[in-house]
């Protein structure tokens, strides 16, 4: 008798073709988007709560500053979001995730789409923002902040603004990076890569600052991302602007196995 395990193993090749659809479907959906702001936060977050309405006020700030608002498509912060958009005529973006327990899509949504697997939809929070505003969450609003700063840290994809909204929830987790992480396992530089702030204006100022200038330019990589798309030039089947893909596929060198007796870790990227 077929065990689960050897079933699911055997279906392994034919999942490829549902991740493959998710992906262009997700790409056809988002390529008409235009300037965008992903918004990440709490499903959990109630319609009194302070963080909600500020999410729904930046939300509505966002939509009349010609910005489309890009969020998970469920609850609390997810629906401040695309409420605050909605209600000011903007567009509104719910990238929705299939789950165990059922996520209820929320009803402010100029543009729905539905995705099994979280990795795709990760791709389409990022792939079509300008900035991402992290308001208080939990871990999934942890896993999303610290995989965008970390293929920003690693040059994957291109900086751009990370916001992280309310200073009091945020502030500890900042301290404990800048006093633990901080020079032994990031750079310095690392820590200027996300910015705090505590309301709605103050977000939507810091988004438009960093659109316009990025605020993050790592010490160590002057002419290492021009090398590396060059040297990939010849093998990589991306060239010009896709070359530098905002999802975190940008081309890089391939690792070489060293002749030393460990491998050294270059200074940027790094872990």
């Amino acid at each position: 008798m077929e065990s689960k395990a050897d079933s699911f193993g055997n279906n392994d090749g034919w999942r490829v073709f549902r991740i493959m659809a998710e992906f262009v479907d997700g790409f056809e959906a988002m390529a008409d988007v235009g300037p965008a702001v992903t918004i990440f936060g709490s499903a959990r977050t109630e319609p009194d709560d302070r963080y909600f309405r500020d999410a729904q006020t930046l939300g509505g700030l966002l939509a009349k500053a010609k910005f489309a608002v890009i969020t998970g498509g469920g609850p609390g912060i997810m629906e401040a979001g695309n409420k605050g958009a909605f209600e000011a005529g903007g567009k509104s973006i719910g990238c929705n995730i299939t789950l165990p327990q059922e996520q209820e899509a929320n009803r402010y949504q100029t543009k729905s789409l539905d995705f099994h697997y979280f990795y795709v939809r990760k791709v389409m929070f990022l792939k079509y923002t300008s900035a991402c505003v992290c308001f208080p969450g939990g871990y999934g609003t942890l896993d999303e902040f610290f995989e965008t700063i970390t293929l920003i840290q690693t040059l994957k994809m291109q900086s751009l603004p990370i916001i992280l909204y309310g200073s009091e929830y945020w502030g500890g987790l900042v301290d404990w990076i800048r006093a633990t992480l901080k020079p032994r396992f990031i750079d310095g530089e690392d820590m200027d890569i996300f910015r705090l702030v505590d309301t709605p204006q103050e977000a939507l100022k810091q988004i438009k600052a960093g659109v316009k200038r990025r605020w993050w330019h790592p010490e160590s990589s002057a002419g290492l991302i021009e090398a590396n798309v060059r040297a990939s030039r010849v093998k990589s089947p991306l060239e010009g602007a896709h070359s530098r893909s905002g999802e975190g596929t940008r081309y890089g060198q391939r690792a070489q196995r060293t002749t030393n007796k460990h491998a050294a870790c270059r200074h940027k990227p790094q872990q």
